[in-house]
C-alpha cells in the first residue's frame, strides 16, 4: 500500500517533495529472497531503504553465493524512486549491528522501520548439533536481534506512532534445533519492545510466513508442504512483503505485539 503525501491545490510555488521514511532491512543477500522481496514492496510504497547482507553465509549454503544479487535488487528500488544503500553487515559480531545503524543513518536518515530477516540457518539435531552452531545460530538470530532493536529504540527520532518494529521467525525445530529454539528467542525479544517502546510509539510484532520456496528446498520438501497447505501453493517473497507494508503502514498501526502466522493455513 502507497503511503502519498495529501493532494495541494495548484501554487505558483509548489511545496517541496516529502522525505521518504527510511527502513533498514537485515538479511538481503538474494533477489530471490524474501527480505528481497520486503524490500520491492516498502520501496513501491514510498520507503527509502538501507539493505543488510552477508555473502559468506550464502556462500556456504547449497545455494551458493548469487555475486549480483544487490545489483538486480537496487536496481528494482531504483524504478521505484527509492534511495537506498547495501552493507556487507556480519551479525554475528557483537559491534556490527551499532554499525549498521550508524552506516545507515549516515547516508539515508534515522530509520523509521526496522525489519529483520537475517538468519543462520543449518540444519542439524539434538543429537548432532555442536556447540559451536548452537552458539553461532542463538548470536545471529537472538542477539544481533536484541543489539539491533537496542540500537533502534536509543536511536528513535521519527514521530511517535510511525516506529516499526519487524521480525521474521520460524517454529521448525524437528531436525533443525539452533535455527528453531534461538528463532524462539528471537520471538520474545522482538515482543519485548511492544510494551518498553511503547513510550516511543513503535509497534513491534514477528511474522511466521511458513515455507516459502526461495531455492533451498528438495522436490520431496516442496511436495509435502504444498499437500499440507489448504491453497495448494507453497508461499512467495510477495504474500509476506504484503503482510510487511501493511504492518509498516498508519493502517497497521493497531497490530501490535502479535506472533503472526501468515503462512496460507499450513499445518
Amino acid at each position: 500500500m502507497t503511503h502519498e503525501a495529501p493532494s495541494r491545490a495548484h501554487s505558483d510555488h509548489p511545496s517541496p517533495p516529502v522525505a521518504r521514511p527510511v527502513a533498514l532491512i537485515t538479511g538481503v543477500g538474494r533477489s530471490v529472497g524474501i527480505g528481497a522481496g520486503i524490500a520491492r514492496r516498502l520501496a513501491a510504497s514510498g520507503w527509502d531503504l538501507a539493505l543488510t547482507h552477508w555473502s559468506p553465509y550464502d556462500g556456504r549454503m547449497p545455494w551458493g553465493a548469487e555475486t549480483d544479487a544487490m545489483e538486480v535488487i537496487t536496481a528494482d528500488l531504483d524504478g521505484h524512486g527509492a534511495a537506498h544503500a547495501t552493507i556487507e553487515a556480519d551479525l554475528e559480531d557483537p559491534e556490527v549491528p551499532a554499525r549498521v545503524l550508524d552506516e545507515t543513518e549516515r547516508r539515508l536518515g534515522p530509520v523509521t522501520a526496522l525489519v529483520m530477516c537475517h538468519c543462520e540457518s543449518v540444519d542439524s539435531d539434538l543429537l548432532t548439533t555442536t556447540v559451536e552452531s548452537f552458539d553461532r545460530h542463538f548470536a545471529v538470530n537472538a542477539r544481533a536481534t536484541w543489539l539491533l532493536i537496542r540500537e533502534y529504540g536509543r536511536r528513535f527520532r521519527s514521530t511517535s506512532g510511525t516506529g516499526r518494529i519487524i521480525a521474521l521467525t520460524s517454529d521448525h525445530t524437528v531436525r533443525n534445533l539452533p535455527y528453531g529454539a534461538s528463532k524462539g528467542a528471537m520471538d520474545r525479544i522482538t515482543l519485548a519492545a511492544t510494551h518498553e517502546f511503547a513510550h516511543l510509539g513503535v509497534t513491534a510484532n514477528v511474522i511466521n510466513p511458513g515455507p516459502v520456496d526461495t531455492g533451498w528446498m528438495s522436490g520431496e520438501t516442496r511436495r509435502e508442504c504444498v499437500e499440507h497447505t489448504p491453497a495448494g501453493r507453497l508461499g512467495t517473497p510477495r504474500d509476506t512483503a504484503h503482510l510487511v507494508d501493511f504492518l509498516c503502514s498508519p493502517e497497521g498501526a493497531w497490530i501490535n505485539g502479535q506472533l503472526i502466522k501468515s503462512n496460507g493455513g499450513f499445518s
